[in-house]
């Protein structure tokens, strides 16, 4: 086949995109469509500012308002869920999370108003949506099949970590999006890679802004930057070997993998210093004019704006290296998948239910069919990625590892199971593929054999997605602040770190 020219390859590959079957958008549409009811039914409720929202929010206010993050005077979040925002003060907040998410949140506080808790909270809940459409798509291409890519974005549309996260206005929301729409175009990258032979790789490119923007939102997107580089690596390696090239490896980590460092990382690095943009173009945000007020300080030979940029970058990694206070619901890396330790976002018992004693809960729980059914799923990937040498494992582990092992490395600090969101839409997929390894036949099956298998993979498939979501219709109260009688709440609270 010839070379593909740049002019002609957006053509033809919008041209592929299109002539998929119909028939393989209509689960991820179904899914979506659940998953936004569940993220947008009652989303304004509560009606004030829950957990770290307090931050965030706010922030995003500033941002709008200032176009730095400003101060706030203590004890401000009544007074701004009523509509009062004179508590903001011109002096610039010391804050340790880049704009982008932030400014995100804004978009929902521009369109419906600051006073709307629904505004503070849409963005997320539209991000989260789009999530489950993206990991219902990527699993159709990976797993080959519509059914098997719908259950796993139906099993990240009730699951209740992400739900939680989705109906919440903290970041965590904004880096799960960005991280996994890095690895769907790395996916595009790879099949591309595979039908064409042109050096100019723009669906590495977009993988590569799409990760700038999960560092652009929090600084654990670089984990999976590092993430996305080595799978590219290493499917630019097995491409090679697959066609029987001699010198496979050499010219995989050579030839292609500087090809790649230099179309990806930069991108990638650029997108995050762009994500400051509002800092550079705002004298009054924190350390702006550091450089200049401290001459000859700091990294000398940058420009006076990135001088000034990297002394605020320096403190930022000191706080994030050394943040050791203690929080009530703390939870240490190795205890996420277990679920041992939830984070509480809310919760009241001076509301009425009809009942003596009532609760209001937003407890960020999730569901145990992902999540402890995520570990039997990981062991599988796990074997079959050592055994079989399967790529699609490979890079479902990869997914789960980038999110999970860095953390395990930072024993000390304090650090909270909702972390663990960036790597649910992998933990989805894991499952999906865990049982589509039913269906699969080897060689020389006779087809009543091929029927059985598939039959049984697609009965198995049934029953796990019947399962969750008959949880996460047991918990949906717990998670999205139901008024519910204390004995209902306290039923679903199934062991005391729960609480």
């Amino acid at each position: 086949m010839a070379p593909v020219t740049v002019t002609e390859f957006p053509a033809r590959t919008l041209n592929w995109m299109l002539r998929r079957p119909v028939r393989q958008w209509v689960g991820p549409v179904v899914v979506t469509l659940i998953a936004g009811f569940l993220r947008f039914f009652r989303l304004g409720t509560p009606r004030e500012l829950v957990f770290d929202e307090t931050y965030y929010v706010k922030q995003g206010f500033s941002l709008l308002t200032l176009g730095y993050e400003g101060n706030w005077a203590d004890g401000a979040d009544d007074a701004f869920a009523s509509g009062d925002f004179f508590d903001l003060e011109r002096e610039a907040d010391y804050v340790v999370h880049p704009p982008l998410g932030k400014w995100l949140i804004a978009i929902g506080l521009r369109i419906f108003g600051a006073e709307s808790s629904f505004g503070w909270r849409f963005t997320a809940a539209l991000l989260g949506t789009l999530t489950v459409f993206l990991v219902a798509w990527v699993g159709t291409r990976l797993l080959r099949s519509s059914i098997y890519g719908s259950a796993a974005g139906l099993l990240l549309a009730v699951d209740g970590l992400h739900l939680v996260q989705s109906r919440t206005s903290i970041l965590d929301i904004f880096l799960t999006f960005f991280v996994f729409a890095a690895f769907a175009a790395l996916l595009m990258d790879r099949a591309y890679r595979r039908r064409y032979s042109t050096r100019f790789r723009p669906w590495l490119i977009a993988a590569g802004v799409l990760a700038g923007m999960a560092c652009a939102v929090k600084w654990s997107g670089t984990y999976y930057v590092a993430a996305c580089g080595i799978l590219a690596v290493i499917w630019d390696c097995s491409l090679r070997y697959s066609r029987g090239e001699k010198r496979w490896l050499a010219k995989g980590l050579i030839k292609d993998g500087v090809l790649a460092f230099i179309q990806f990382v930069p991108t990638a690095v650029l997108t995050y210093v762009a994500g400051w943009w509002s800092w550079f173009t705002h004298s009054g945000a924190y350390l702006r004019n550091w450089a200049a007020d401290n001459p000859g300080e700091g990294v000398s030979w940058l420009p006076e704006s990135l001088r000034s940029l990297w002394e605020y970058h320096t403190r930022m990694w000191e706080f994030h290296t050394t943040l050791t206070s203690h929080h009530d619901y703390a939870s240490p890396a190795w205890e996420w998948l277990l679920m041992l330790r939830p984070t509480s976002y809310f919760y009241d018992s001076e509301v009425s239910c009809g009942a003596d004693e009532c609760s209001q809960a937003v407890t960020s729980l999730g569901n145990p069919v992902l999540w402890w059914g995520g570990i039997v799923a990981l062991i599988i990937c796990f074997v079959w990625w050592l055994w079989w040498n399967d790529g699609r494992a490979g890079m479902l582990l990869m997914g789960v590892a980038a999110g999970l092992l860095p953390w395990l490395m930072h024993g000390s600090r304090t650090v909270f199971m909702f972390y663990a969101v960036v790597f649910a839409p992998f933990l989805a997929l894991a499952i999906s593929y865990a049982v589509s390894l039913l269906r699969e036949s080897p060689p020389g099956l006779a087809a009543r054999a091929q029927i059985s298998r598939r039959v049984q993979g697609h009965t198995v498939l049934a029953a796990v997605c019947a399962v969750a979501v008959a949880l996460a219709v047991f918990f949906y109260p717990v998670w999205t602040a139901q008024e519910i009688p204390y004995d209902a709440w306290r039923m679903r609270m199934w062991f005391s770190n729960w609480i």
